[in-house]
């Protein structure tokens, strides 16, 4: 994913906000890739996310994002995110997480995931896509 100049903040670098959106982007990406992305009765909700800033990022640059999906629970599912600048991809920049929850939209409460997701993320151990 390209680093935008406004992306940085007044300190000259990225600011942290955006490494969420980064992740978010790459979580999106991932959905999509399943056919999963599209708003219907029911879908993913984050309900916690946390990142870990190791590096500073700075424009120009494009950031890759490495996306692993841990164990399946019956509506939710643990993500883990490890965010690399493309031409330096050895060293880790940020690493984080997020749970998503798959929510039915009309009653606000947990509905089991889609049989595609659970099939696709218990058939890969460990799953991982790359979103640049």
């Amino acid at each position: 994913m390209p680093i935008r100049w406004g992306d940085m903040d007044a300190f000259g670098h990225v600011n942290n906000t955006n490494f969420f959106r980064y992740m978010e982007q790459a979580r999106i990406e991932w959905l999509e890739s399943l056919g999963l992305a599209s708003v219907g009765d029911s879908g993913p909700v984050i309900v916690n996310a946390q990142m870990t800033f190791l590096k500073q990022l700075q424009y120009p640059g494009d950031v890759l994002c490495h996306t692993l999906a841990g164990q399946p629970g019956r509506s939710s599912l643990e993500t883990h995110f490890e965010l690399r600048r493309a031409d330096d991809p050895a060293t880790l920049v940020a690493q984080g997480s997020a749970k998503v929850v798959w929510v039915d939209y009309a009653s606000g409460r947990s509905t089991p995931m889609p049989d595609t997701l659970r099939a696709r993320v218990e058939g890969e151990r460990p799953l991982k896509v790359d979103a640049a």
